[in-house]
């Protein structure tokens, strides 16, 4: 695969600007339960549309960030074709929403983390610029990586915590309900 692209000179204050305000988004996914990742679609310098991730609570395997800010960004333009339009997002798109990327006619994507799973730019999946698409688009990753990062992987580790410590309550609970049963013999 190729190697994922890194934040260079080639970014601008302007991605860092909007790579945060997809990770204000990503914090209104977190307040749903959601996986925090958030997009929003930019068109000179106007937001089109915006997303973040819904699948969970809509019970949409499709609803994420970016199919959202999509969907959006088209419906406000009248036009399911974005062109020369640049969708920020907070992780690596997966294939699903890369798919989408291309048809829309998106011209650029930057995107903070890398995803390691299931990243469709570089990092396990090339298809954002492979050359076979009608529609080539530019990518720029790693952009404020290491923030976009540490605010999903802080999800995942309050979200084990949280099951680890709801375990423990339960095996608790259980304990004292045997010893109640105990005591009433």
């Amino acid at each position: 695969m190729n190697e994922i692209t890194p934040a260079t000179p080639d970014h601008t204050d302007k991605d860092e600007h909007w790579i945060r305000h997809a990770m204000q988004l990503a914090s209104r996914a977190e307040a749903c339960g959601e996986v925090p990742v958030g997009a929003v679609v930019v068109l000179g310098d106007e937001i089109i549309g915006e997303g973040w991730n819904l699948s969970i609570s809509s019970h949409d395997a499709c609803a994420h960030a970016e199919v959202m800010a999509l969907r959006a960004a088209g419906a406000k333009v009248g036009n399911y074709r974005l062109i020369g339009a640049t969708l920020y997002v907070t992780l690596e798109p997966c294939c699903m929403c890369a798919g989408a990327i291309i048809h829309s006619r998106v011209a650029r994507v930057v995107y903070g983390a890398a995803d390691a799973k299931t990243g469709a730019d570089a990092s396990v999946f090339a298809l954002l610029q492979d050359g076979r698409h009608n529609h080539k688009v530019e990518v720029q990753g790693g952009v404020l990586a290491a923030v976009c990062a540490a605010q999903i992987s802080g999800f995942f580790q309050r979200r084990r915590a949280e099951k680890k410590a709801l375990r423990a309550c339960l095996v608790a609970s259980a304990a004292e309900g045997a010893d109640a049963s105990t005591a009433k013999e």
